[in-house]
């Protein structure tokens, strides 16, 4: 480990999230609030650290997040996305473990749009003969 800290810059959906990351013992801010705080929602704090499990090192690094855009769901993803690639170029053994898991592809999955002449992407009007 060269540097003092790494970033990285992850998306999911309309999310953008930036990570920083440094050694340390495991704190983690979002937007300058805890974890807990920011995602309350369990499932999406245990997608979050998913990266950090595969490469066992829960506890080893501070995170430090600020992320926009989208919902809780889609800035859970960005982050994930962020932090898997911030800890790839912080340690060159995690890249392999991490690319192996899926977590260094971007889900590029967009909300399809609306077509014209129909309510929503795919829902057709109600059909009636008279």
């Amino acid at each position: 480990m060269k540097e003092s800290r790494y970033y990285a810059t992850g998306r999911r959906k309309e999310a953008t999230a930036r990570v920083w990351i440094s050694p340390g013992d495991g704190q983690i801010s979002v937007n300058r609030r805890t974890l807990e705080n920011y995602f309350p929602r369990e499932a999406l704090r245990m997608m979050l650290m998913q990266p950090l499990d595969v490469t066992e090192a829960r506890g080893k690094w501070n995170i430090h997040v600020t992320v926009c855009g989208g919902g809780q769901s889609g800035q859970a993803g960005a982050v994930r996305h962020g932090l898997a690639r911030a800890l790839s170029t912080a340690q060159a053994d995690f890249r392999s473990p991490l690319k192996k898991a899926g977590f260094l592809t971007r889900d590029a999955r967009q909300v399809e749009r609306k077509k014209y002449g129909k309510p929503g992407a795919r829902k057709r009007f109600q059909y009636s003969k008279r």
